[in-house]
């Protein structure tokens, strides 16, 4: 039942440690709104099967046996819920749960290929990107987006923190939505991404987007020592200290920004009139990133002392959100002529 707040929906595949991409691009928004809406966040563990054929869900040394891929993904599943906590989601007022624990999801993404065309699917960016790196794609990396159409849709999301990059991902549900409820009658609501401005995009350590693919990540929970370590490696031009540089242009400097104090105007103006070398602003800016995660890591191995604490909490978020899926489910169900009217 609607409490009256917009309902907020979000999710983050457990294939690797979060970044502080993954975490200005949608995971702050998660704790920063969870007393304005009614938020459903979810550990997407069916999406992450898609790395299974790719290996990413084996161990370093190469093993993708079931046993490892299996054992890999249940303690990546738990420790991305540890971080979500460590971060400041209170699980008394979100429902923090495991895609796989509401298997209407995939019920529901059935019945949405049943209405979707093979076409329409191919314009997806991933699997457009897939094909160009030459993979052999699977079913579900092409699949992809109609299961996040029913990640989103399911719940009845208003709106979704997303990164710039998956906003084509809300405009697939939007189409799916809009094509069921032609179809079968008014049935889900339309979502809308929400963007962050300045954020949507938080740049890598090569000076590409920050992603766990491209190895080029800075770790929400990491260490001094590997935190200093990733910040020197961000590429710059050869200006040297007393020259003038442009802020904006800057990788260094972007990062800056997610960490603003009252030190960013005289940094900026330093650049522009010179006098800062990029080492110095580098060494800034980690002093400043570990400042920011030195709270966040002392509270998540704080957190991920009592795990069975936390798989109860993912027990209990996974039964509420079941419950939700299943009564939306049962009118699906009717619409589409699964059961019969009586």
């Amino acid at each position: 039942m609607r409490t009256g707040k917009k309902i907020l929906v979000s999710g983050v595949k457990p294939t690797g440690r979060p970044h502080i991409g993954n975490y200005f691009g949608a995971m702050k928004q998660m704790v920063d709104m969870q007393d304005e809406y009614d938020c459903s966040i979810f550990i997407a563990d069916l999406h992450a099967l898609t790395s299974v054929a790719s290996g990413n869900l084996a161990n370093s040394s190469g093993d993708d046996s079931a046993l490892n891929v299996a054992t890999n993904l249940a303690q990546n599943t738990l420790d991305l819920a540890i971080d979500y906590l460590a971060i400041g989601l209170d699980p008394k007022k979100v429902t923090l749960y495991k895609q796989s624990d509401t298997p209407q999801v995939a019920e529901l993404a059935w019945i949405f290929n049943c209405i979707t065309t093979m076409p329409y699917l191919s314009r997806a960016h991933a699997f457009k990107d897939a094909q160009a790196k030459e993979k052999e794609t699977t079913v579900g990396v092409f699949d992809y987006p109609i299961l996040m159409s029913a990640d989103i849709l399911l719940p009845g999301a208003d709106i979704v923190p997303v990164g710039m990059d998956q906003k084509q991902h809300i405009e697939i549900a939007r189409d799916t939505a809009e094509k069921f409820n032609r179809i079968f009658g008014e049935t889900f609501a339309m979502p809308e991404p929400l963007i962050t401005k300045d954020v949507a995009v938080v740049p890598g350590t090569d000076g590409q987007k920050m992603s766990k693919s491209y190895g080029n990540t800075i770790g929400l929970f990491a260490s001094d020592e590997e935190i200093l370590k990733a910040v020197m490696k961000i590429p710059t031009d050869s200006k040297g200290v007393d020259e003038p540089k442009n802020p904006d242009e800057c990788k260094v400097f972007a990062l800056h920004k997610l960490f603003a104090d009252a030190d960013l105007v005289d940094l900026k103006s330093r650049y522009e009139k010179g006098g800062i070398g990029y080492k110095e602003s580098k060494e800034i800016l980690a002093r400043k990133i570990s400042a920011f995660i030195a709270p966040l890591r002392a509270k998540r191995e704080k957190i991920a002392s009592d795990p069975e604490y936390v798989i109860d909490l993912l027990i209990a978020g996974g039964k509420k959100a079941q419950m939700k899926a299943e009564k939306k489910m049962e009118e699906v169900r009717k619409k589409v002529g699964l059961t019969f009217n009586q």
